[in-house]
């Protein structure tokens, strides 16, 4: 007994001294990988301030979601902000020690090992992994996904670090806003709308859970509810929730909306796109796609959904019967016509079977829509021209043009003889259009449409066919032009978007200075006139008077708002390729285009009447809220009681239709000595066959 004791004495000294060496190896060891792994980490101080890629985001102008913009769908979200349930529901599916260890879980590490080492030799334990949540966001941050030794030393390192350098609270942020999700949703606030179309703090307990079940196989959707089940499980084992609590929840179906964002309505896309091509050129792709930017767009839902609807519905019972592959396409834009604000706008019937923006990318020839441009160009000249003067619609025969012989018709193939300014345009008559052209000049009824923005200014050759309407525009600048007939004679830009914020709510862009003026929901303050008037206020007026009238009695009357005054003209291009009407209420203009991406004829009973209806059907919705207004009228309008066909005053016992006509002061209707008898238009028609009269 006594020789054992100081055997054991010895073997207790070598064990100690074992002991020693072994834990100086393993702090020695430990250092020199340290020193190692450690010495070219990256700057973790940094996250400090973290500011992610966040997803910018487009609100119509009543506040709804129109659309993402992002590489990396993201939405920050504080840890302030985030529910307690959510977060517990992380911490039981991914660290439940993340409140106690320093950064690395020692006794995960070696449970892991071990159910390892026992999957490796046959067993039935799982391979399971021992990264933290702090592991995971070194990861995220700083370090490639790479299954390597190294890679694992550096991330416990860095996590080590982190605990050290941030609260618990911060690294749970840094976390939860860097995750990957799936469906392209980095952070739980992304991928809280993308997968259910909510905010973080309206989830129930079962999103949750499922959204705690994603890191580990964020796009496999087969096992959904079964994770879900687990992270469920794991958070009643963990007490975060009672075992009813957990039961309810796995009962719950999960609705799944993955797609949320793809599936985002076709009605907003082509404004969407056409925001993006703006802001992506003014922004740059940095600043649009990760600033997390507000955008704060002109868009009115109710507006747009029935701009979709009336195109639709048109182009459907159009294409639906006829043969071909080639559709049918149209487009429709709404503008605020005193601010330039973008109200509506469909580019085509889909925007996912082609992006092509129809409204705003398509150059067409105009036709008729030209017309009361070339009018008011006529009516300015106060002297030689006013609503009721006469021109004549008679054949043209012999008109020559460059090298080409040329004979100008009307769409009816008739001729009326000596008619009014008024009922020349109220009936798109071609023929006294001519005449009008050839007195006025080309050059004087071709800059008007030049003036109005419709054609550029750098047209290189002026011919009496762009006066007609050959030359080519969009329809997104045909409808500003219009615009200026009702706003004072003022050029304007389209207005896509109200105002910008950036991540902090501070007002970025053009416009910010104008802020201070907005308040509420009203619109925001017009744009200060820089030039002068397009035209007198009283020119205007008299074109509106008798576009008035084109809606009421002439070409346009598909066009008629029951109960809302009304105006505008119709368009069709040769062999009828291009069908337009473009109009106006006192506060909203409209235009609509129909036709062939590749320019053809549409067929026996295409017209212009189509795309009138298309303006009538969208304008009913738009203004059925709206009390009648009717256009006002300038200083130095005199109105006075005419016949319609001759232009001359109308009496208590006289024949013909009777309207009220605007005259500038110092004008005077027609009188009936200048007036040609109306049964002489037969003699106009036989006249074609042997020559024509100017």
């Amino acid at each position: 007994m006594k020789k054992i004791k100081p055997f054991l004495k010895k073997a207790a000294w070598v064990s100690l001294r074992a002991l020693f060496w072994i834990v100086l190896a393993g702090i020695i060891a430990l250092t020199l990988v340290i020193l190692r792994y450690g010495a070219d980490l990256p700057d973790y101080k940094k996250l400090a301030t973290y500011a992610p890629p966040v997803a910018t985001r487009l609100y119509a102008a009543d506040g709804s979601l129109l659309i993402e913009y992002a590489e990396e769908r993201r939405v920050f979200i504080d840890y302030a902000d985030m529910p307690p349930l959510l977060v517990n529901a992380f911490i039981a599916a991914e660290d439940k020690n993340f409140w106690h260890h320093p950064g690395i879980d020692v006794f995960g590490i070696a449970r892991a090992g071990t159910n390892n080492m026992i999957r490796m030799l046959g067993g039935g334990a799982r391979f399971t992994g021992a990264s933290t949540i702090t592991q995971q966001v070194a990861k995220n941050f700083f370090l490639t996904n790479e299954r390597t030794i190294s890679r694992k030393i550096r991330e416990g390192i860095l996590a080590l670090r982190l605990e050290r350098a941030f609260s618990k609270e911060h690294i749970m942020t840094l976390y939860m806003n860097q995750i990957f999700l799936g469906a392209r949703a980095y952070g739980v606030g992304s991928a809280s709308l993308m997968y259910f179309n909510k905010p973080v703090k309206e989830l129930s307990l079962s999103e949750a859970a499922f959204l705690a079940s994603l890191p580990k196989a964020p796009n496999d959707r087969a096992a959904a509810t079964q994770r879900r089940n687990y992270v469920l499980r794991r958070m009643m084992e963990e007490r975060f929730i009672t075992k009813v609590d957990m039961a309810a929840a796995q009962e719950q179906p999960l609705e799944i909306n993955s797609e949320f964002m793809a599936q985002q309505s076709d009605d907003f896309q082509y404004f969407a796109e056409e925001v993006r091509r703006e802001l992506l050129n003014k922004l740059g792709r940095e600043t649009l796609y990760n600033e997390g930017l507000y955008i704060k767009t002109t868009i009115d839902p109710d507006l747009q959904r029935a701009a979709t609807k009336a195109l639709k519905t048109a182009l459907d019972a159009y294409n639906n019967g006829r043969g071909g592959a080639e559709k049918l396409q149209g487009a429709l834009i709404a503008i605020n016509p005193h601010t330039g604000r973008v109200l509506a706008m469909s580019g085509g019937h889909s925007f996912a079977q082609s992006s092509f923006n129809r409204a705003t990318q398509g150059l067409r020839q105009i036709g008729s829509t030209i017309k009361p441009f070339v009018y008011l160009a006529a009516l300015e000249d106060f002297e030689n021209w006013n609503p009721t003067t006469l021109i004549l619609d008679a054949p043209i025969v012999g008109w020559k043009e460059d090298d080409s012989l040329w004979k100008p018709e009307n769409y009816d193939k008739k001729f009326l003889g000596l008619i009014p300014l008024r009922l020349c345009l109220e009936q798109s008559r071609n023929v006294p259009t001519v005449r009008l052209v050839e007195q006025i000049g080309v050059m004087r009824a071709v800059s008007a449409a030049q003036r109005f923005g419709v054609y550029p200014e750098n047209l290189r050759h002026m011919n009496l066919s762009l006066a007609l309407g050959s030359g080519e525009t969009t329809l997104e600048k045909l409808t500003l032009g219009f615009a200026a007939f009702i706003n004072g004679g003022r050029r304007l830009d389209s207005k896509l978007v109200d105002y910008i914020e950036d991540r902090y709510g501070r007002v970025i862009g053009a416009g910010a200075g104008d802020m201070a003026e907005w308040h509420n929901d009203s619109l925001p303050p017009m744009q200060k006139e820089k030039t002068e008037p397009l035209s007198d206020p009283q020119s205007l007026y008299q074109i509106v008077s008798i576009l008035q009238g084109v809606v009421e009695r002439g070409t346009g009357r598909q066009a008629h708002v029951p109960g809302h005054t009304v105006a505008g003209k119709t368009g069709t291009t040769n062999d009828v390729k291009d069908v337009w009407f473009v109009g106006f209420s006192k506060d909203l203009v409209a235009g609509v285009w129909m036709g062939y991406d590749t320019p053809k004829p549409m067929g026996a009973g295409a017209g212009s009447h189509m795309s009138a209806r298309v303006f009538s059907d969208f304008m009913r919705v738009a203004l059925a809220d709206v009390k009648d207004q009717p256009f006002s009228v300038p200083g130095g309008i005199e109105f006075r009681r005419v016949n319609r066909q001759t232009g001359t005053i109308a009496t208590s016992g006289g024949e013909g239709p009777v309207i009220l006509e605007a005259f500038k002061r110092g004008q005077k209707p027609n009188q009936q000595s200048a007036i040609i008898n109306q049964q002489s238009a037969d003699s106009y028609q036989q006249s074609a066959e042997v020559g024509g009269v100017f």
